[in-house]
């Protein structure tokens, strides 16, 4: 897919500078084809293309999520009708789709077919306001991405792209540094994880030219390690999970894959997958410490780490798993924030006792205050607090592209339906 929708996928600002709508959308497609020069990446988005074409011909779960990832590479590529004849199709399956808040279709928000199409799309879903705001930080540059919660310490640590540190904050709201800006000298900060053995504290860094560390912390906020792949290909460590005997697994989004960190060895290694995966981000661990769920592009997958097996879990009709950011299990499934699915949502969803489908799902907060650009979260009890208004919109290449649009981070909070 294209850089922009990579670095959505990897959680920092996609500003695409598209060109306005031409008088019709049949005659901007002729000139795209006629005149304009295809964009640099063009063999990588037919290749995925292909790919996922491929999985769509072979029946795969959610043909909602491959039809709306089709749509938004036709539309890179400058293939408007085609990208539109995707769409259609993909908001008549009713599954939780809205494209209007995806930056690939911007050229398109002044047609009236792509209009027509957001209107179906927010008739089948409205908006829901049920969160409510837990706290507010002081400091308005921080950009985060990532959120923790520590039961034992009842605190909650904050990860800032922006100001490359870790935040902590108390229950009555008050915040101070964990790890301070500079001092360790880290990349940006991504997703951040408590270890079950001994509430020590891992996060994800990565910098938009492909370097990227997995950093570990005591509990005091001492550094105790960092850590990065020893081959020669890009990484963008993303979200991760923290399992109860050491292992530490990360989702990769720039290199497509899902990598377990050995802290004997201090190595990565891939974890096999059943198909492709398109720019993994969130990923979550149930309580058995066996079964893994990776979130990607096109849905969820499930792991079974004991054998290896993996398989896609199956949304059922008129629903999605696609484009989760921050994913987390709860009791008997799946919570986070839905980033990937043109316009962000916090959603829960109930899976059967195989973890391969679907029973019972739920919208906790939509196109509302509370979802204007929220990324991760984390669970304390039976509620779901998570990152409302990220503001990653406002920055690009690690720097804050107007600072007079910077306002102080709504942590909100979302009551969990069972």
């Amino acid at each position: 897919m294209t850089s922009a929708l990579r670095r959505r996928f990897l959680a920092f600002a996609v500003l695409l500078m598209w060109p306005a709508v031409r008088p019709t959308l049949a005659q901007q497609q002729e000139e795209v084809k006629g005149s304009v020069a295809e964009p640099s990446d063009a063999a990588e988005v037919r290749k995925q293309i292909a790919e996922v074409e491929k999985l769509q011909s072979s029946g795969f779960p959610d043909r909602a999520a491959t039809l709306f990832f089709l749509a938004a590479a036709k539309q890179h590529l400058g293939e408007t009708l085609d990208a539109l004849k995707l769409l259609k199709e993909c908001i008549a399956l009713r599954a939780g789709f809205d494209p209007s808040g995806e930056p690939a279709f911007r050229a398109l928000k002044e047609s009236k077919e792509f209009t027509e199409l957001v209107q179906n799309a927010r008739r089948d879903f409205p908006a829901v306001t049920k969160a409510r705001i837990a706290f507010v930080t002081e400091e308005k540059d921080l950009v985060p991405e990532g959120l923790a919660y520590d039961a034992k310490q009842d605190v909650f640590y904050l990860s800032s792209l922006n100001r490359r540190k870790i935040v902590k904050i108390a229950q009555n709201g008050k915040a101070s540094d964990f790890v301070p800006a500079d001092r360790d000298h880290l990349l940006p900060v991504l997703g951040i994880r408590l270890d079950p053995l001994d509430g020590s504290i891992w996060a994800n860094c990565f910098a938009d030219r492909g370097v990227t560390e997995l950093v570990h912390y005591d509990a005091a906020g001492t550094l105790l390690g960092r850590y990065t792949s020893k081959d020669s290909a890009k990484h963008g460590f993303n979200d991760l999970v923290v399992r109860k005997n050491g292992d530490v697994i990360v989702t990769d989004s720039l290199d497509n894959a899902v990598l377990r960190f050995d802290r004997k060895t201090s190595s990565f290694a891939r974890l096999p997958l059943h198909r492709a995966i398109f720019y993994p981000n969130g990923i979550a661990l149930a309580d058995d410490d066996q079964q893994l769920f990776v979130a990607d592009a096109l849905g969820v997958v499930r792991v079974d780490l004991a054998t290896g097996a993996s398989a896609d879990v199956n949304p059922g009709p008129r629903r999605t798993l696609a484009g989760f950011d921050g994913m987390y299990w709860y009791k008997e499934g799946l919570v986070g924030v839905q980033n990937g699915i043109g316009s962000p949502r916090v959603a829960a969803f109930r899976l059967a006792a195989d973890g391969l489908s679907v029973k019972q799902s739920a919208i906790l907060e939509y196109r509302s205050q509370q979802t204007v650009l929220p990324t991760t979260g984390a669970i304390h009890g039976n509620d779901f607090y998570f990152i409302a208004n990220s503001q990653i919109d406002n920055l690009n290449d690690d720097k804050v592209l107007d600072a007079t649009r910077l306002e102080r981070i709504r942590i909100a909070v979302a009551h969990l339906p069972w």
